[in-house]
């Protein structure tokens, strides 16, 4: 790829370059959260948001359509699936102890990382489903284009401004008189 089209697609070079430089540490942040969301606030929802956060990150530096082809939406499916499957496993594990999300695993010291029994597991699920979900519903408003967009389909004329749109008419194509109510 050449400079030229690099610059074409997305925002401009320097940020792209900031968005190089500075979305591992958002994820890494968002890692963070997930991992001590046990011991501090937190945890798999507020680590999720970040998680996905930093993605739509690197879609809005580089561009719809080089994010598009280089993001494997299939994965993204997939990973929102398999946080969703295992927070039910974990949930079902706990019958094994006698109750519903019962906790099955040590305990552990108090203030330590593996402290927690099953709710860091927990909250990885939960970090695999809102990061996943909330990045696919993401991919889907920035893939869904406008007619004004795309310029059209089939025929109808490209709509350059939501100026354009056509205002309220009735059956025959004229403006409505009066409210609108029948007498």
């Amino acid at each position: 790829m050449t400079m030229n089209q690099t610059q074409s697609s997305g925002m401009t070079l320097i940020v792209k370059t900031v968005t190089r430089l500075t979305v591992g540490l958002i994820l890494l942040y968002g890692v963070y959260i997930v991992l001590h969301g046990h011991l501090t606030p937190g945890g798999g929802f507020v680590g999720g948001v970040v998680i996905a956060l930093s993605f739509v990150h690197l879609v809005l530096a580089f561009g719809r359509d080089e994010a598009l082809a280089s993001i494997p939406t299939r994965l993204v499916t997939t990973l929102e699936s398999l946080g969703a499957l295992l927070f039910v496993l974990i949930a079902f594990a706990g019958f094994a102890g006698g109750a519903f999300f019962l906790n099955i695993l040590p305990k552990g010291t108090p203030f330590n990382l593996l402290s927690a029994g099953t709710i860091p597991l927990s909250n990885l699920a939960i970090c695999l489903k809102v990061g996943a979900g909330l990045f696919a519903i993401f991919l889907a408003l920035v893939a869904f284009r406008f007619d004004w967009e795309s310029g059209g389909t089939a025929g109808e004329p490209r709509l350059e401004s939501p100026d354009q749109f056509p205002g309220p008419t009735d059956q025959s194509g004229q403006a409505p008189t009066g409210d609108g109510r029948e007498p």
